[in-house]
């Protein structure tokens, strides 16, 4: 008789822990899936409208238009893309040439608005109404007094640099037509040659001013 009481009672304090312990966990529990729930939730409504979504829905693209070489272009490059990677990325215009990407060497150069510009720094959201001039729209057939004279004085060696080069040259007898020696080295400073080419460069360009 008292062997059956006392199985009856650990029973009944078996059941009494294993209440305790369902109300003990249940509560954390309902915390624990009611924010889950509530995570979810607010993720599917970021979701529905395009906030926080691994898969944002595609958005149309703005264009940007620039002039280059007297064409109207249009490119859907963002906004902060330097205008040298346009350039050669996506309009194939690949005689402007990277050098260094700080505007330090020059091989970059390109006119804006007739002013030779480091097309590495020069970003296309900046150049809405500018015109944009690559070596390849200096002349129609290569045939501009610098490019002959660059020819007739033999200035190219690896030839990496001379885009930017006679660029920054034609800026230079845009604004003055008859330079002195001096005049010449200090506007062409800016322009770095690897290979050492300046005095044909220096006469490269005289040669040119007395044909302009």
């Amino acid at each position: 008789m008292h062997a059956v009481q006392n199985v009856a009672a650990r029973r009944r304090a078996g059941l009494e822990t294993i209440r305790a312990r369902r109300e003990l966990y249940a509560y954390p529990l309902a915390i624990a899936i009611g924010s889950l729930s509530h995570s979810v939730s607010g993720l599917m409504s970021e979701t529905s409208t395009g906030l926080g979504c691994p898969f944002p829905d595609t958005q149309e693209t703005s264009m940007i238009r620039l002039n280059v070489n007297d064409a109207e272009i249009e490119t859907d490059a963002e906004p902060d893309t330097a205008l040298l990677w346009v350039l050669r990325e996506h309009l194939g215009l690949t005689g402007t040439k990277f050098g260094c990407g700080a505007g330090m060497c020059g091989a970059c150069t390109v006119h804006v608005d007739g002013v030779p510009t480091f097309s590495c720094l020069t970003s296309i959201d900046s150049l809405e109404g500018a015109k944009v001039t690559t070596i390849e729209g200096l002349s129609q057939g290569g045939d501009h007094p610098l490019q002959r004279a660059w020819v007739a004085e033999q200035v190219p060696q690896c030839g990496y640099c001379q885009s930017g080069q006679i660029m920054r040259a034609a800026a230079l007898l845009a604004e003055n037509g008859n330079p002195e020696r001096t005049e010449i080295l200090d506007y062409m400073s800016t322009n770095l040659c690897r290979c050492g080419t300046y005095n044909r460069i220096v006469k490269a360009v005289q040669r040119a001013a007395r044909e302009v």
